[in-house]
Protein backbone atom coordinates (compact mmCIF):
# COMPACT_ATOMS: atom_id res chain seq x y z
CA UNK A 1 0.00 0.00 0.00
CA UNK A 2 1.24 3.49 -0.89
CA UNK A 3 0.68 6.37 1.53
CA UNK A 4 0.88 9.93 0.17
CA UNK A 5 3.02 12.19 2.36
CA UNK A 6 4.48 15.68 2.11
CA UNK A 7 7.53 17.39 3.51
CA UNK A 8 8.62 21.03 3.71
CA UNK A 9 12.04 22.38 2.79
CA UNK A 10 12.21 25.68 4.65
CA UNK A 11 15.27 27.93 4.91
CA UNK A 12 15.52 31.07 7.03
CA UNK A 13 17.19 34.35 6.03
CA UNK A 14 20.56 32.95 7.17
CA UNK A 15 20.21 29.86 4.96
CA UNK A 16 19.59 27.49 7.88
CA UNK A 17 17.21 24.55 7.33
CA UNK A 18 14.14 23.84 9.46
CA UNK A 19 14.18 20.35 10.99
CA UNK A 20 12.07 18.46 13.49
CA UNK A 21 13.01 15.57 15.75
CA UNK A 22 10.43 12.87 15.20
CA UNK A 23 8.43 11.88 18.27
CA UNK A 24 6.79 8.78 16.80
CA UNK A 25 7.63 5.93 14.43
CA UNK A 26 8.81 5.70 11.78
CA UNK A 27 12.12 7.36 12.56
CA UNK A 28 11.30 8.15 16.18
CA UNK A 29 14.10 10.24 17.72
CA UNK A 30 15.64 11.03 14.34
CA UNK A 31 15.83 14.48 12.73
CA UNK A 32 13.96 15.12 9.48
CA UNK A 33 11.99 17.68 7.51
CA UNK A 34 8.64 18.69 8.94
CA UNK A 35 5.84 16.82 7.22
CA UNK A 36 3.62 13.80 7.30
CA UNK A 37 0.65 12.06 5.75
CA UNK A 38 -1.72 13.98 3.56
CA UNK A 39 -5.35 13.53 4.56
CA UNK A 40 -7.98 12.19 2.16
CA UNK A 41 -9.06 14.94 -0.23
CA UNK A 42 -6.31 17.29 0.98
CA UNK A 43 -4.04 18.91 -1.61
CA UNK A 44 -0.29 18.63 -1.16
CA UNK A 45 -0.11 22.39 -0.58
CA UNK A 46 -2.74 22.25 2.18
CA UNK A 47 -0.99 19.25 3.75
CA UNK A 48 2.34 21.14 3.80
CA UNK A 49 0.74 24.13 5.54
CA UNK A 50 -1.05 21.92 8.10
CA UNK A 51 1.91 19.65 8.87
CA UNK A 52 4.40 22.51 9.31
CA UNK A 53 1.99 24.38 11.60
CA UNK A 54 1.29 21.27 13.68
CA UNK A 55 4.93 20.28 14.08
CA UNK A 56 6.67 23.66 14.34
CA UNK A 57 4.12 26.38 15.15
CA UNK A 58 5.12 28.20 11.95
CA UNK A 59 2.80 29.23 9.13
CA UNK A 60 4.23 28.74 5.67
CA UNK A 61 3.45 29.56 2.08
CA UNK A 62 4.07 26.36 0.09
CA UNK A 63 6.15 26.64 -3.06
CA UNK A 64 7.25 24.33 -5.86
CA UNK A 65 7.90 20.62 -5.64
CA UNK A 66 11.62 19.98 -5.13
CA UNK A 67 11.56 16.20 -5.37
CA UNK A 68 10.00 13.00 -4.15
CA UNK A 69 11.21 9.82 -2.50
CA UNK A 70 9.75 6.46 -1.57
CA UNK A 71 10.49 5.15 1.91
CA UNK A 72 9.58 1.70 3.24
CA UNK A 73 7.27 1.66 6.23
CA UNK A 74 5.97 -1.02 8.58
CA UNK A 75 3.79 -3.83 7.27
CA UNK A 76 4.75 -3.38 3.64
CA UNK A 77 3.63 0.25 3.48
CA UNK A 78 5.49 2.56 1.11
CA UNK A 79 5.53 6.25 1.98
CA UNK A 80 5.38 8.37 -1.20
CA UNK A 81 6.94 11.58 0.15
CA UNK A 82 6.76 14.76 -1.93
CA UNK A 83 8.99 17.56 -0.64
CA UNK A 84 8.12 21.18 -1.39
CA UNK A 85 9.93 24.45 -0.82
CA UNK A 86 8.08 26.64 1.66
CA UNK A 87 8.52 30.13 3.08
CA UNK A 88 7.68 31.13 6.66
CA UNK A 89 5.00 33.82 6.82
CA UNK A 90 4.22 33.89 10.56
CA UNK A 91 4.51 32.09 13.87
CA UNK A 92 6.99 31.28 16.59
CA UNK A 93 9.15 28.16 16.32
CA UNK A 94 8.21 25.49 18.85
CA UNK A 95 7.95 21.70 18.76
CA UNK A 96 4.38 20.48 18.54
CA UNK A 97 2.17 17.53 17.62
CA UNK A 98 4.42 14.50 17.10
CA UNK A 99 7.71 16.47 17.05
CA UNK A 100 10.01 16.22 20.08
CA UNK A 101 12.02 19.24 19.03
CA UNK A 102 12.24 21.75 16.19
CA UNK A 103 15.16 23.93 15.19
CA UNK A 104 17.01 25.76 12.44
CA UNK A 105 20.30 24.07 11.52
CA UNK A 106 23.43 24.95 9.58
CA UNK A 107 25.23 22.44 7.36
CA UNK A 108 27.68 21.63 10.18
CA UNK A 109 24.90 21.09 12.69
CA UNK A 110 22.98 18.90 10.24
CA UNK A 111 25.99 16.63 9.71
CA UNK A 112 26.23 16.02 13.48
CA UNK A 113 22.56 15.06 13.99
CA UNK A 114 21.07 11.58 13.77
CA UNK A 115 18.86 11.96 10.69
CA UNK A 116 16.31 9.79 8.97
CA UNK A 117 17.63 7.38 6.35
CA UNK A 118 18.82 9.10 3.19
CA UNK A 119 17.88 12.64 4.29
CA UNK A 120 21.28 14.30 3.85
CA UNK A 121 22.06 12.51 0.59
CA UNK A 122 18.66 13.39 -0.87
CA UNK A 123 18.87 17.06 0.15
CA UNK A 124 22.39 17.23 -1.31
CA UNK A 125 21.22 15.73 -4.63
CA UNK A 126 18.44 18.34 -4.78
CA UNK A 127 20.82 21.20 -3.92
CA UNK A 128 18.89 22.30 -0.84
CA UNK A 129 21.29 21.64 2.04
CA UNK A 130 21.53 24.41 4.62
CA UNK A 131 24.24 27.04 4.32
CA UNK A 132 27.53 26.41 6.11
CA UNK A 133 28.30 28.55 9.10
Amino acid sequence: MRVRCVGAIVHDAEGRLLLIRRGQPPGEGMWSLPGGRAEAGESDADAVVREVAEETGLRVDPGPLVGSVDRAGPGGVTYDIRDYRATVTDGVLRAGDDARDARWVTAEELSALPTTTGLIETLASWGVLPAPR
